[in-house]
């Protein structure tokens, strides 16, 4: 007989055939009258029960039955007797495939998810995870699906690459050199001409620029791949191995940006909340209580649109009235996340999107503002101190930044000039250089991390428990 999938068993409303399900047992419960055995194959959050008359079958056998364990059953499907479930399988048969002993990691017990990611290759087994993963794939085909809908071409960046897009030095290595038998110059440093590529590479830590050269030939194209920073960070909002989203957009300017940056996450949401709606609920009701009612607030609330320097202003006044903040918070400071989530959570109560960033703390590619008068960007009586970019950050409730934009310096000589007063090597920016002498055009983008989009999606707290296998300091296992 053809195996049915426990999703699609639970979904039958004629009863009486026969049915063959396989899976793992959450739980088996025995006395001598029935046994009750509670099955998952991962394909829903939700449990098939398997009715057992243990006189009809071996009670050694019965015994191996564990939760953990594998199981084939077939029986018939019968409706529900009990609350909660609809329907159940009165077993005629039953073959075990694989057993679970006493000293099974993920027994029915209370363990903290600091333990589970010590088993990080059996921890997908349990409920929590099982609904984080199937929501993180719901998310993936949302954003291919969104992209896919509004025109957009994916658009596949190397991995492997000489270049810095953020110009921060945390770069993982790719060599195939011998590390016990360096060849090196007159000067001490480091030879590659004999490495696999002729040259020093690392993995990347963004595909934008890449996107960018194909945001000039096609328009518009989004990349979504795995990317990679090492920096020694053992925080619950950095991995060393994480997935970005990015699309970059010819002929974009800061609003179009910024309407695209909110529409395109409200898509994602509403998403989760249209095919996600157990699992969501399961983790509403185990791990954030609030986690539906802010979901649905997203999507009902128009994203706040705050230039930095406004956003500096509130926090000051904030101080002022006696609230505490661990980190400073003057114009040229980089916002903490208690800074942008005081903003979002406390005084907004909604997401914003901060603007209008000092240049000194964003990255080389971002367009500059006009200059008005010894500042650059005015709002509601500020008027910014120093210069300011076209940077758009999309800051969200028990995350901070979940989301980082900007329009992009298509100006050689601006650019150029960002470069130099950086004092940044261009020797590997070449052809990036070439898209603003070659027909330059203006165009805007963004970064998703997308671990952060599960994390609030799913209420985890951690973003270790949002990835199958955490890529982290001191980390590489399964």
């Amino acid at each position: 007989m053809k195996r049915t999938k426990i999703v699609d068993a639970l979904a039958k409303t004629e009863f009486g055939g026969a049915i063959e399900v396989k899976g793992w047992v959450r739980t088996h419960r025995s006395s001598k009258a029935v046994d009750f055995i509670a099955l998952n194959d991962g394909s829903t959050i939700k449990n098939i029960q398997i009715v057992v008359d243990p006189e009809k079958f071996d009670s050694e056998m019965l015994k191996l039955i564990t939760t953990g364990s594998c199981i084939r059953a077939k029986g018939t499907l019968v409706e529900s007797q009990g609350a909660g479930q609809a329907c159940e399988i009165q077993a005629d048969e039953i073959e075990v495939y694989g057993t679970c002993g006493n000293d099974y990691p993920m027994q029915k017990k209370g363990q903290s998810f600091e333990y589970m990611r010590q088993y990080a290759h059996m921890r997908l087994r349990t409920n929590t995870f099982g609904a984080v993963m199937r929501i993180r794939h719901n998310m993936a085909m949302a954003i291919h699906t969104y992209f896919h809908e509004h025109g957009y071409f994916y658009f596949h960046t190397p991995l492997i690459t000489a270049s810095d897009c953020e110009g921060a030095g945390n770069m993982f290595q790719v060599t195939t050199k011998n590390l016990y038998d360096l060849k090196k110059d007159e000067e001490g440093k480091i030879k590659y001409d004999d490495d696999f590529f002729g040259q020093q590479t690392s993995l990347t830590v963004s595909g934008q620029l890449e996107g960018e050269l194909g945001a000039t030939a096609l328009g518009a194209i989004y990349t979504f791949g795995p990317t990679f920073r090492a920096e020694n960070s053992n925080t619950p909002r950095h991995l060393a191995e994480f997935w970005m989203i990015e699309p970059e957009v010819a002929f974009m300017d800061q609003e179009e940006l910024m309407d695209l940056e909110e529409d395109f996450i409200k898509y994602c949401v509403r998403w989760a909340l249209d095919n996600c709606k157990d699992d969501l609920e399961f983790l509403n009701k185990m791990i954030d209580k609030g986690l539906l009612e802010r979901l649905e607030g997203i999507l009902k609330d128009t994203f706040v649109r705050l230039p930095y320097t406004e956003g500096i202003k509130i926090l000051a006044e904030a101080k002022a009235k006696g609230r505490k903040f661990e980190f400073p918070c003057e114009w040229g400071d980089d916002l903490a996340s208690e800074h942008e989530r005081y903003l979002v959570e406390e005084y907004f109560k909604k997401p914003v999107i901060m603007t209008d960033y000092p240049t000194a703390i964003k990255s080389f590619y971002m367009k500059q503002n006009e200059a008005q008068g010894e500042g650059s960007v005015g709002y509601k009586g500020c008027v910014a101190p120093g210069p300011t970019m076209q940077g758009t950050d999309v800051l969200f409730p028990q995350i901070g930044e979940i989301m980082g934009g900007s329009v992009r310096e298509e100006s050689y000589d601006k650019l150029m000039g960002e470069i130099e007063r950086r004092q940044m090597d261009t020797t590997h920016l070449w052809w990036y250089l070439d898209t603003r002498k070659y027909g330059t055009c203006p165009h805007a983008g963004f970064g998703l991390g997308f671990e952060r989009l599960i994390l609030f999606v799913t209420g985890m707290q951690n973003i270790r428990d949002v990835i199958p296998f955490p890529r982290t300091p001191n980390n590489a296992e399964f």
